[in-house]
């Protein structure tokens, strides 16, 4: 079973996100604080006229929003039909794995608990396989 995955980093963890969950990865420009939003939104931004929730997922792993200027990159999905912008830290590789997700194992942050759903490997290393929509609404995570 060849999937492709994306390989990224989220709050200093590698991630895998299955390629058919992202339309594209954009560099970040301009995103508009939203008064009264909880720390991990971090505002509104566009994209081709289309207005983005950005959600700052470092800030809901760790709870402590992103300094603006390591807000870089951003994967853009479309969840629940509302167009969404994930910030992540940086994005390594786009890439097939031939093994498939592997079962969780070992000690997982509690913080990641409700995100992550299996490993996945990339050159020996691996990484939490997450589901973009369960940063928007973590019952979508079984849904996905």
């Amino acid at each position: 079973m060849n999937q492709l995955y994306l390989f990224a980093c989220v709050a200093g963890t590698p991630i895998a996100v299955r390629t058919e969950e992202i339309e594209a990865v954009v560099k970040l420009t301009d995103i508009s604080p939203v008064p009264g939003m909880p720390p991990h939104i971090a505002g509104l931004s566009a994209l081709r006229s289309r207005v983005l929730t950005m959600i700052d997922v470092a800030a809901l792993i760790r709870g402590v929003p992103t300094p603006h200027e390591q807000r870089e990159l951003a994967i853009i999905a479309d969840i629940s039909s509302h167009s969404y912008g994930l910030i992540v830290e940086g994005v390594s590789d786009i890439c097939t794995v031939s093994e498939g997700p592997l079962p969780l194992r070992g000690r997982l942050s509690p913080a990641w608990m409700p995100f992550a759903q299996a490993i996945v490997e990339n050159e020996g290393e691996p990484h939490l396989l997450v589901s973009l929509a369960s940063f928007i609404d973590p019952a979508l995570t079984l849904a996905a």
